[in-house]
């Protein structure tokens, strides 16, 4: 998505869980609260949004394409693709990278920042929570083959056992923009499993630089949050 006389800031739009994928961040169907692409471009910025492994027009197999390319899991095909995306982005002459994405996306959005120092600053609503505070401690939910296989076959579903949580990715952000959307009543990331790894990495940053927003609603990415949330990209 390409705005009228674009001035080099690019962002890269990550889905949530949804079978049209793409087609929702930029504005073609699904939910209205979660056409950031399509908001993003209006606000000018290159927007680039790409289907997760398996969503949308994606019709990667799993055992092919991921375990049989070496890969351990979804997750990390989707880590390539994405930035592979932000080569993309960059070939096409952008000054700022940033990324944004909502649940699947959210998360998404916080591994790829991670990896990717081009990223200068990431939006991530409803993208996760302390793994113990997640469905009550049961990872079965990241556990698939789209997603973190290694977490059933190596630690059980165990999150004591696993050998990292969201804070260590937030450490990875150090010295970049973190802005961080967690609704009071989000029943799939627990809001307190979220304070709990603000606070646990809120040293690390830079005034300014990891900013939170706790909105009374659930599931969902508000359109005040968003214009906070984009606002914050604007200053990256």
């Amino acid at each position: 998505m390409t705005p009228e006389n674009w001035a080099g800031r690019a962002a890269l739009c990550l889905h949530q869980t949804t079978k049209i994928g793409k087609d929702e961040p930029a504005g073609l169907g699904g939910k209205p609260n979660l056409h950031y692409a399509h908001e993003l471009a209006l606000r000018g910025y290159l927007c680039l949004v790409p289907d997760y492994p398996s969503f949308g027009d994606d019709v990667t197999d799993f055992p092919k394409d991921v375990f049989g390319a070496g890969l351990a899991s979804g997750t990390m095909k989707g880590v390539v693709n994405h930035r592979r995306g932000v080569d993309l982005l960059v070939g096409r002459g952008a000054k700022t990278v940033v990324a944004i994405g909502h649940s699947l996306g959210g998360h998404n959005t916080l591994f790829v920042t991670a990896f990717d120092r081009r990223i200068r600053a990431a939006v991530t609503s409803c993208g996760f929570t302390a793994m113990a505070k997640y469905k009550g401690g049961n990872l079965k939910g990241w556990d698939q083959d789209r997603y973190m296989p290694r977490v059933r076959e190596r630690y059980q579903n165990d999150p004591a056992k696993l050998p990292w949580d969201f804070p260590d990715l937030l450490r990875m952000m150090a010295g970049r923009r973190v802005f961080i959307s967690a609704p009071l009543h989000d029943d799939n990331f627990d809001n307190s499993g979220v304070r709990d790894c603000v606070r646990a990495v809120g040293g690390k940053f830079r005034r300014g630089a990891l900013e939170t927003a706790y909105p009374d609603c659930g599931h969902d990415f508000p359109l005040e949050v968003r214009h906070q949330a984009y606002a914050f990209l604007d200053r990256a």
